[in-house]
Parts: C-alpha cells; structure tokens; sequence
C-alpha cells in the first residue's frame, strides 16, 4: 500500500514540475492570439515588453557602418523601453533560419528559441513560412503601421504584400527597400559607352572582353543578375510577369521553355567575361567591388540604390563612379523585412522592436546615417516628414529617382530561386552536356 501511495505521489509531483511550464505556454500562446487578432492594447506590449526585458535579433553582419548605427541608433530607444538588444551577427541568414527550424524540429516550441527577429526577405521568408514557423500577423497591427500602405485594392501596396511572390500577410514587417542597379568608372567607361541593356551588354563584351563579370550564383546577388536576364530574354515577352507564378504552377518543359533563351545568353557571354574561357565569378558583393577598384572590371551590378553615394562618402568608390540603370527597363526592386519566429522567447519585445525599426525617425536616420533606403511608404507621410527624408537621401549619382522607380520590375518568385540556382550550377558552371530539359528536370526535383 505505501508503495503505491508513494508512486501516487510521485505521479502527482511530475504533473506539478510540469504544470508551470504549460501554463507558461499557455501564455504565451493567449499573448500571441490575442495580439494577431487586434485584441490587445499596444500599452500592454509594451508592459510585457519590459518585463521580458531583452529582444535577439539575428541579423546580416558584414557591414560595420550598419553595425556602428545600430549601437548609436537602435540600441538607446529600445533602452527606454526597458529592452536590451542582443544582436547575433551572421553571414548568412538562412543561418538564423536553419537554427529556428532545427529547434522547433526538436521539440522547442513557443517560447523556447533562441531567435526573436531575423532581417531577411525571399526564399528565406518562403521557408519559415512554408514551415509554419512565424508568429503569425502582427505588421499591420503595431502602431508604425500607419507608415505602410497594406490595401489590397492599392498597387502601391504590392511590395509590403508580396516577398519574392509569397504573400506576406503582415508576418513580417517591412524595413528597407533595395533595387538592383549598376555601376561604372566614368573615367575608365564614359557613360555613353555603357550598355544599358543585355543586348548592348553583349556587344560592348565582343569589343571590350574581360571587362566584366557577375557575382556567382547561389549568392542571392549572382541569382538576381541571372533572374534579370532571364526576364530579359523571356519568350512570351511578358518579362518578369511569367516569373511571378509558383514552380508548381510549371512542367519542365514549360520551365525549360521560359528560361532556356536567358540562360543561352548567359552562355554565349560566358568567353567574354573576366577570365576568358574559364570565366571568374567572384563570390559576394566584396570581392566584385574589389575587382571594380583594382582596374579589373568597368562595371558591377549589384542591390543598392545609394551604393555609389555610401562608397563614395566612405572613400571606397573614385569619384568618377556614377550608377548605371541597367537594365533600363528591368531593374529588380524589392523589400527586406524583420520577422518573429513562432517560437521567440520575448515575443512582446520582439513586437516593440518592429515597431519602433518602423518608425520614421530610425527610417531617416537609416537613411542619412547609412544610406540604407526606407521600408515605409512615402505616400503615408506628413510633409514635414517627407521633407526630412529628401533632406537625408544621398545622390543617385548618374540617374534619377524617377529614372530608377520608372526601370523596377518585380522580384522571382521564391519558389523558382532555388530551381534557377541548380540550372546555372550545372548548365554555365560545370558545362553539363546533359540536354537542358534534362538538367531542369532534375533541378525541378531536387
């Protein structure tokens, strides 16, 4: 009889150990249906907030410009409300992602991760969000959304719905915003000179062989150069609009089809690119800048719209670099966001963070600081704000604003990212012999 008085009561002590936990979850979980469905005050965040105390953010690290302005800028407003800011940073984000999915895959769900917010966009995004590993839909609920434009029945809205064709339904909140543009040595390349579209690109190699290359794919700055030659060269002459569908949406032959002329042209340039015959790609925005300030190329193309203005601040860039809309009509525009996986340990602070990397004081100061361009939407500004933000806008160098905002077209759907990446690797990096609906057979199913 003791005996099983005293497993009694040990089965009971179990369930007592465990209980906290729960309701711990439970809480959490209440906090977090209660708040995405627009019950909860932001003054209660915000409480909550303080008592958890401490926000970690995994974000990109290699710039140190970014990295000194978040000390400066970021750091002391999150103090005020009683958070402390942990950054992580990484090389790449699918880091962050890989982490938040093999702790959920273990058993760590809400509450118990490491991340709080990730800086990320695209296939990232589709990931988690095809994993059911976000918080849920908390960007048009915080009070800064007021600084993005989430109507469905407005076009201006279409980048704040969609990551790279995911739509986002305000599970991650938009930060900043990036197009992809190019740049020339207007000493070494008069702007005459310079190709403004794939088919001038090729000629000016023919003349000028080796004065050129593109970051290797399947570096998401490399992926976008193909992506945009692809939409250049699309069959159906619907450009970029073909690239919005899902793969699902393709048989390979139909794939095959849509991107076989892009990555032809890939291949007939591939001799007269940097290296000759065996052509040098470098590997991230870094080594082609590099190459840029040695001399050993005349024109790089890569995401930022203020680059050459930030490089030429910094010393980094000669005077005589100016940007290059190119292509003129083709320019990949996108936004990058800050999402909360579903299992953040400090989700309230995570909230407040959002909130506040949205509001139009960090935005300019981003802006003028770093020359990182806005996440908001000028249309929702006063016009004092929208004065501080012409005021703190660096010089395009070359172009206009309107130049560029006339040349965006919109990202690849993330979907097809990965596909595309496989077809490069094989067709113009290792030369298959494999007929190409073949390698896009195989890419398609991998």
């Amino acid at each position: 009889m003791k005996l099983f008085q005293s497993l009694g009561l040990a089965f009971v002590l179990g369930v007592t150990a465990l209980s906290p936990v729960n309701a711990a979850e439970k809480e959490l979980e209440t906090f977090r249906d209660q708040f995405n469905s627009g019950k909860m005050s932001w003054g209660k965040v915000e409480t909550r907030a303080k008592k958890e105390g401490v926000i970690n953010w995994f974000h990109w690290g290699g710039s140190e410009e970014l990295n000194a302005w978040i000390e400066t800028a970021v750091v002391p407003r999150l103090k005020k409300k009683g958070i402390t800011l942990k950054t992580t940073r990484i090389s790449g984000t699918r880091e962050a992602v890989d982490l938040v999915l093999a702790e959920m895959q273990a058993g760590k769900g809400i509450g118990e991760g490491t991340v709080d917010a990730i800086w990320l966009n695209g296939d990232n995004f589709y990931t988690l969000a095809s994993q059911n590993a976000l918080f849920g839909s908390f960007a048009d609920k915080v009070p800064n959304a007021r600084n993005f434009i989430f109507d469905t029945n407005n076009p201006a809205s279409q980048l704040n719905l969609s990551d790279f064709g995911t739509p986002t339904l305000a599970r991650e909140m938009p930060w900043s915003g990036e197009q992809y543009v190019c740049y020339i040595d207007t000493a070494r390349l008069k702007r005459a000179d310079a190709p403004t579209d794939f088919g001038g690109l090729e000629k000016w190699l023919e003349n000028n062989p080796g004065r050129f290359t593109y970051v290797k794919p399947p570096h998401y700055v490399g992926n976008t150069f193909v992506q945009t030659a692809l939409y250049a060269f699309n069959p159906s002459g619907q450009g970029y609009v073909d690239f919005q569908k899902s793969i699902d949406e393709f048989t390979a032959e139909a794939f095959a089809e849509l991107v076989r002329p892009g990555f032809d042209y890939l291949k007939r340039i591939e001799p007269n690119l940097l290296g000759g015959g065996k052509a040098i790609f470098p590997q991230n925005q870094a080594a082609l800048q590099a190459m840029f300030n040695n001399g050993e190329i005349d024109m790089g193309c890569e995401f930022g719209l203020y680059l050459v203005a930030n490089k030429r601040e910094n010393g980094s860039f000669p005077e005589t670099a100016e940007t290059l809309a190119f292509p003129k009509n083709g320019m990949i525009k996108n936004k990058n966001f800050l999402a909360i996986p579903a299992n953040s340990p400090h989700p309230a602070a995570a909230l407040v963070f959002a909130n506040i990397m949205s509001s139009v004081t960090l935005q300019v100061s981003k802006l003028k600081t770093i020359g990182y361009p806005l996440g908001i939407d000028m249309q929702t500004l006063s016009p004092i704000d929208l004065k501080a933000v012409k005021a703190a806008a660096p010089s395009h160098y070359g172009v206009t604003a309107e130049e560029l905002g006339q040349g965006a077209v919109a990202d690849t759907n993330a979907s097809l990212v990965k596909v595309i990446e496989k077809i490069w690797i094989q067709y113009i990096e290792r030369r298959s012999s494999k007929p190409f609906e073949q390698i896009v057979r195989e890419a398609m199913k991998t």
